[in-house]
């Protein structure tokens, strides 16, 4: 099985598949708006519930708990574009959305209700599902969080070609600024997936119907209109290969970014994935994907870059490719040009685990996700280039203009190849450290250096002067070459950060020895400060942990950080 077939069976909650967006197109007769010119002098969007069929089939797994409502709801948008810009000051304070209308050269901005939107995957209870059976029983009611950066497609042939909007709604939890839009003339899915939760339907005939909440509709001024959709739930057999059920795995897969969609992906029918548990958020939970994967599979996973339908502002990209050659001439750096800006954030998916492929069995490990993000206003672009026969590259910094021009390089290091399961990839050395201190953060405790592959894996803040929200290399498998690479370009766009998932090897501390009490896990970006940055004041944060138990049984504790109640 292909790992695009694979894929379209998780139906990820970024949903559309291609197919389905298809529908949508097919359907623009319909939809607000069709064929129409786009009012000028309109002072908001104008919003549209709609459904892209009025019948869809669901499988349910032998052996699963039950069905994963993707009903093919849309929430169309003419006139002028949909666009928030949600941010917030610092952990200490409340999440702030704002929505931007834009229409001609005159830009409004309204504030949404203080509480409204409490995160950055969207806005909160937006849609309402009730499912009743063929015999008018209401059997089921939910409520999902609309993604407007959730997978879309044009309603008419007028809309612009292309979407200037980010293709996700990142769920890290210490993300900082986000962008969510809809260009007018398109329509995004509304439709909410919770694998976490699927609705226990048996085989058998259903009535959907769909609204979208009051609070919203008042809010934006969008009619109370219900689609109902004929829902014909079909038992499949679970019979493994091509008729195997979707892995637990499926349950985290949505936006949020991370070191292990390529990892997974080589997993063994994504079910045993070497032995590990992949629960919902659990130890061994990889974070999910950057980018949708119904885009991905559409062929759109690549950079758009700036030009014609995409003015998001940002500068332009440099090359994706690596230089052919080394850099010649004097090393350097101009005193004015922009540099990166390597900021480190708190660590979190904090847990006790049994420790992962290479570890010592028997032992107790705090594992942790850590992430690396660059907050401008240049990316951080380095280049390894291979001497034959070594798995040892030498790297070099670039960099650029504002137009893009190269007009500097350092040397930076190395990059080595790392053939640990679930890596298999070319890492930039020296990239972050680890250490876990004492609790009067003077000693340290446990110490380790970790290797990057430098991906764009979480939209930490898309807000920041020169963000590109639509970055290339958002997962392993586009970012860091092969072992036959001879030469190797990675980079860490602005407003994008690079996790590092606890499941991976080497995101660890042994604590097996150690005793119960407090202790601050510090995350330091850029330890040897051998790439150029615009600063370093803001390159190590700490986390704070209590271990308790007994070997073989270690608990850990992590107290809130700031409004951050994420462990």
């Amino acid at each position: 099985m292909t790992s695009q077939q694979h894929r379209s069976r998780l139906k990820r909650s970024a949903l559309a598949t291609g197919a389905a967006l298809t529908v949508v197109v097919a359907g623009a007769g319909a939809a607000p708006g069709a064929g129409q010119a786009a009012d000028s002098t309109a002072a908001k969007p104008k919003l549209k519930l709609i459904a892209a069929s009025n019948s869809v089939t669901l499988d349910r797994w032998e052996g699963e708990p039950g069905v994963y409502l993707d009903l093919g709801t849309y929430v169309t948008v003419d006139d002028v574009p949909l666009e928030f810009k949600v941010t917030r000051k610092s952990y200490k304070d409340p999440v702030v959305a704002q929505q931007i209308i834009r229409n001609g050269s005159s830009t409004q901005t309204k504030t949404l209700p203080a509480g409204l939107v409490k995160d950055f995957s969207g806005l909160p209870g937006f849609l309402e599902v009730s499912i009743k059976n063929a015999a008018g029983e209401e059997v089921s009611t939910s409520k999902g969080t609309f993604c407007p950066n959730n997978a879309s497609g044009r309603i008419r042939p007028d809309a612009p070609a292309t979407s200037k909007y980010p293709e996700s709604c990142p769920t890290n939890p210490f993300t900082l600024g986000s962008v969510w839009g809809v260009e007018k003339g398109w329509a995004s899915n509304s439709s909410t997936v919770d694998y976490d939760t699927p609705v226990d339907l048996p085989a058998g005939e259903y009535t959907a119907k769909v609204a979208v909440a009051k609070k919203y509709r008042d809010l934006f001024g969008i009619p109370d209109d219900q689609p109902t959709i004929k829902v014909t739930v079909r038992a499949v057999g679970n019979g493994g290969g091509e008729g195997a059920a979707p892995s637990a795995l499926s349950s985290s897969a949505q936006h949020s970014g991370g070191h292990d969609a390529h990892s997974a992906h080589n997993a063994s029918a994504l079910g045993s994935a070497a032995g590990h548990h992949y629960g919902p958020r659990g130890a061994d939970a990889p974070t999910p994907s950057a980018l949708s994967h119904a885009l991905e599979d559409r062929g759109l996973a690549h950079h758009l870059g700036d030009g014609a339908g995409h003015t998001d502002g940002s500068r332009i990209a440099p090359g994706l490719k690596a230089s052919t050659a080394r850099p010649t001439g004097r090393a350097g750096v101009p005193a004015n040009v922009p540099k990166p800006d390597l900021r480190s954030l708190p660590a979190w998916d904090i847990a006790i685990t049994d420790g992962e492929d290479g570890d010592v069995p028997g032992k107790d490990y705090l594992a942790f996700s850590a992430n690396v993000w660059n907050a401008g206003p240049a990316p951080l672009v380095v280049d390894g280039f291979r001497s034959p026969g070594k798995d040892l590259m030498d790297s070099y910094q670039y960099f650029y203009d504002a137009a893009g021009k190269q007009v500097g390089y350092t040397p930076s290091g190395t990059m080595e190849w790392d053939p640990r399961e679930g890596h298999e990839h070319w890492h930039f050395t020296d990239f972050a450290s680890y250490r876990l201190l004492s609790e009067d953060q003077t000693k340290e405790v446990r110490s380790g250096k970790e290797a990057f592959c430098l991906a764009n894996t979480d939209a930490v803040d898309y807000t920041v002067k020169n963000a590109n929200w639509h970055p290339y290399n958002t997962d392993l498998s586009t970012a860091c070459g092969q072992q036959n690479s001879i030469s190797v370009r990675e980079v860490l766009d602005v407003g994008s950060g690079d996790t590092y998932t606890q499941y991976r090897p080497g995101q660890s501390f042994d604590v097996t020895g150690l005793a119960n009490g407090t202790y601050y896990i510090q995350v330091i970006a850029n330890p040897e400060k051998r790439l150029q940055e615009t600063s370093t004041s803001n390159n190590v944060s700490l986390r704070k942990v209590i271990l308790g138990g007994e070997p073989g049984a270690r608990t850990v504790t992590v107290p809130p950080y700031d409004l951050i109640n994420t462990p």
